[in-house]
Order: C-alpha cells, then sequence, then structure tokens
C-alpha cells in the first residue's frame, strides 16, 4: 500500500527559491521519482501596483525563503530534497519534517487571485488623468479595489462635486 502525498515546507536560501524549485524538479525527472515528489512550488502572488498612475503588473513571493514541496516522505525523497543545494532544511521540531494540515494548505493562498494596491488613500490629494475631468484635483472619498474604482471629491466651479473614476485614472499629489 502507497503512502498518500503531503505538503512539506522546505526552508531555502532567500533568494533561491526559484532554483531551488527548479533543483528539485531537475532531480526527480532525472531519477524518475515523479511517484515520490509529486509537485513544487513556490507560492506567488500576483499584485497590480498603480504608482504615479501607471499599471503594473508584479509577481511577489507570498512566503520568501521558503518553498512548498508534495510527496511522500520516505528516506529517498527526504534526501532528495534536503540535499538540494539553497536547501537549509525541513520546517518541522528537530530534523523531522512536518506536514502541512489540509486546513494549512487551504489557507496557505496558493490558488488566491491577485491583488491590486494603489499608492494613494483616503483623504489624500489626487490629480485626475485620462478622463474629461483630466488635470483637476480632487480629494478621495472611498477606494473600491474590487470594483476597481475609487471616489473623488472634485473641486469644480467653487462646488465640491463627487466623481467615481478608475483606480489608474487617480495620481496621488506630493503636497
Amino acid at each position: 500500500m502507497s503512502q498518500a502525498a503531503k505538503w512539506y515546507v522546505v526552508h531555502t536560501y532567500s533568494g533561491y527559491e526559484k532554483k531551488v524549485e527548479q533543483n528539485i524538479q531537475k532531480v526527480v525527472e532525472n531519477r524518475k521519482l515523479q511517484e515520490l515528489i509529486q509537485e513544487v512550488r513556490v507560492p506567488i502572488e500576483h499584485v497590480t501596483e498603480i504608482v504615479d498612475g501607471k499599471q503594473k503588473e508584479v509577481e511577489r513571493k507570498v512566503f520568501p525563503g521558503y518553498v512548498l514541496v508534495k510527496m511522500v516522505y520516505t528516506d529517498d525523497s527526504w534526501a532528495v530534497v534536503r540535499n538540494t543545494r539553497g536547501v537549509t532544511g525541513f520546517v518541522g521540531p528537530g530534523s523531522v519534517p512536518t506536514p502541512l494540515s489540509d486546513r494549512e494548505v487551504a489557507s496557505m493562498g496558493i490558488d488566491s487571485k491577485p491583488t491590486i494596491e494603489v499608492d494613494y488613500k483616503v483623504g489624500d490629494r489626487i490629480r485626475v488623468t485620462g478622463t474629461n475631468l483630466d488635470g483637476f484635483t480632487g480629494i478621495v472619498r472611498s477606494i473600491d479595489l474590487e470594483g476597481g474604482q475609487v471616489e473623488v471629491l472634485v473641486s469644480m466651479f467653487g462646488r465640491e462635486t463627487p466623481t467615481t473614476i478608475a483606480l489608474h485614472q487617480a495620481v496621488r499629489l506630493d503636497d
């Protein structure tokens, strides 16, 4: 009877996560160990950053310094992972690798949806760009990251007028 593969957390030198992932995958392929070591993953999230009105997609490591390995724990699988260049050890008490619980795997956010970050907050002064209000300034009243919109109180003709624009159409003003 074969054991079920479980997720383990491997500690790596910072900045070596992708290299460790590739090296383990290469050894698994070369030695035909796909039954023992089934998946190697560096959890990343895709974040949309909006700085100075420019939108940019960036990848960030969710857990810098760590790699997740789904494997059947045996002396062979342990040795392959442990002896990979850049690996400093398994996460667990002493030198005993401890598998993640199903709940921990579910909460890791490996398959989470992209998030958006902006460089302004409620109360900040912004300049509107790319709309018929181009060049007007206003105060951020609310930010809806899910909906991709920001509500701004724009001063027009001596009156405060609320308007909703896309996140990337607001550029923070440095006071």
